[in-house]
Order: C-alpha cells, then structure tokens, then sequence
C-alpha cells in the first residue's frame, strides 16, 4: 500500500511538471530588468530558456507571395532577443522585417546609437510589397539596449513611401561622364579605373589579405574586390558598388556610407570555406558625382590597404 502511495505521488509529481512545462510563462516570471525592457519598448514579447524575445510583427502590412495573400505568421514576424552574457551584460540579436523605404533609416538609427548590422537580404521572391530582413546584434545592459534599438523600431511602419521617380535614360555624350569626370572621381578615390561604354568602374583588391579556398588563392580577379561603376552626368550621377570587408570592417563601412547618403541595399557572404571571413555589402547612390566618389572613399578609407592619404 505504502509503495503504491509513492507511485502515485511520483506520477503526479511528474504530470504536474510536464503540464507546467506546456504553459506560456506568466508575466512575473520575467525578470526585473527585462520587465523594463518591455515597457520601454512598448512591445509584447516573452522570456523562456533564459532569453527575452520582443516581437515586431508586421502586422500593419497587407502581403502577398506570388499573388498569394500570406498572413504575417508566414515569414513576416520580425523579433529582438535578449540573453545574458559575461560580467552581468547581455546580448541582443534580431531580424527586422522591412519594406524597402525602410531599411536605410532604420539601419542608420542603429549604427546612431552604436548597433551593429550584421545582414540585409531577403527571403522570397515576388512579393508585394518588398520585404527585406535585417539582422542586428548589440552588447551592454539590458535597458540600454533597449534605449539604443527603440528608435530604429520605433521608425517601423512610420518610414514615409517615396514615389517611384519616372524612369530617365541618359543619352548622348553628353548626359555621360567626361574624361575630365572620369579623372576626378579617380582622384578622389585613390586609383584609376577604367571606362566600358558610359560606365566608369574603379576595382580595388583586398591585396592586404590572404584568402584561401582549398590550397587555392583567393584573389581580387575571383571576387575579392572592392568596386564602384559610376554613370550619368557628372551633376546627378548614379554609382552602384560593392564592398569587400572583415568582420571588424564591416560597421565602419556601415557608417561611412550611410553618412554619405549612400544605400546600403545587402550584406551576406560569397564564399563558403574560405579564410578569413569575407563579407560583402552592396551599395547604390543617387547625386553629384564628386560626392558619390567621396562616400565611396570614405567607406574604401575603412578596409585594411588604403590609398595614400595625398591623392584625396
């Protein structure tokens, strides 16, 4: 009799806990400063496993893949999340769900408050709208963390659409770079480049890194390269590039573009296996020529090899 007792209080004892296990966790079991978090945020989010997670749903869009309406479960729940890390500090990491307008406000609120952008991509094909998701990562107190990303959340579904500008084709030599445009932009960022057409195109090598792939040499004619093609007329010029950056290079560069004015439009890898890490930031711009030139040295001055500082 005293054994089955026993079983049974075991058996309850472990229905009771598999039952607790199930249930959401209440909302006292949250702790203080995380509970600060929150309200700072203005935002519902939950802590389980030791992590606080803050959901940005885009729940404000109507969204369609493929002409199939899709409800924001879907694919289109953004979140922050936070977990302690050494020395009572804590790490934060989220992807953010955007439309288009969106992301360059938001990533320069980031990297404002002292964020870091870590990717900029986007998981489908045809939907309505744009979608584009970005992934953060911060270090600190919890509040503070709070503090330094509410801004950039706070510009989500606030970000006013811009209209599509009317299509406009640059014809004649004269709507095209001069040689005399072409020389500038060549000195303002420390190396020569050559024309294709009405496209001037500057390529920079990472020749201070030794990239290998399986024995074999990684160089800047495989894909390790910075470059910027410039076209149109020199006075509302367009420039389109791409950036080849270190891990430690990578919020820097961040920087330099988006105070320039120049969008940042993606950020992810192009090799697997290769050593050192790569990463790779696309980049499009709209403006004087000379400026667009100088945004793209000022990002090109934060990699390791940099021109001499006298041909600026």
């Amino acid at each position: 009799m005293k054994r089955h007792a026993i079983f049974l209080f075991l058996a309850s004892l472990a229905l009771l806990c598999a039952t607790g296990a199930g249930l959401p966790m209440r909302a006292q079991e949250v702790p203080a400063d995380y509970q600060e978090v929150l309200k700072l945020l203005g935002r519902a989010g939950d802590y389980k496993a030791g992590v606080l997670k803050v959901n940005v749903p885009r729940n404000d869009l109507d969204i369609s893949v493929a002409g199939v309406a899709t409800p924001t479960p879907f694919g289109f729940g953004g979140w922050v999340a936070m977990t302690k890390g050494n020395a009572g500090m804590d790490v934060m990491m989220g992807d953010l769900v955007l439309l288009q307008e969106e992301v360059n406000p938001v990533m320069s609120a980031l990297l404002e408050h002292g964020l870091d952008v870590t990717a900029l991509h986007n998981h489908f094909f045809w939907e309505q709208p744009r979608i584009f998701y970005m992934h953060i990562h911060g270090h600190g107190k919890a509040k503070d963390l709070a503090a330094r990303v509410k801004p950039a959340l706070d510009l989500i579904g606030h970000v006013v659409t811009v209209p599509a500008a009317p299509k406009t084709s640059p014809g004649g030599s004269a709507a095209s770079l001069s040689a005399q445009d072409a020389a500038k932009i060549a000195a303002i960022v420390g190396h020569p480049g050559e024309q294709t057409g009405p496209v001037y195109k500057i390529t920079v090598g990472r020749d201070d890194l030794s990239v290998k792939e399986r024995g074999a040499t990684i160089s800047a004619r495989m894909g390790l390269n910075t470059w910027a093609a410039f076209f149109g007329p020199a006075e509302n010029a367009v420039v389109a590039g791409d950036v080849a950056m270190l891990e430690s290079e990578v919020t820097p560069v961040l920087k330099a573009l988006r105070s320039s004015g120049i969008e940042v439009v993606a950020i992810h890898h192009h090799m697997t296996g290769a050593r050192p890490m790569v990463i790779f930031l696309h980049y499009w711009g709209k403006g004087p020529a000379e400026k667009l030139a100088a945004g793209f040295r000022a990002a090109l001055d934060q990699t390791g090899k940099r021109p001499p500082k006298g041909k600026r």
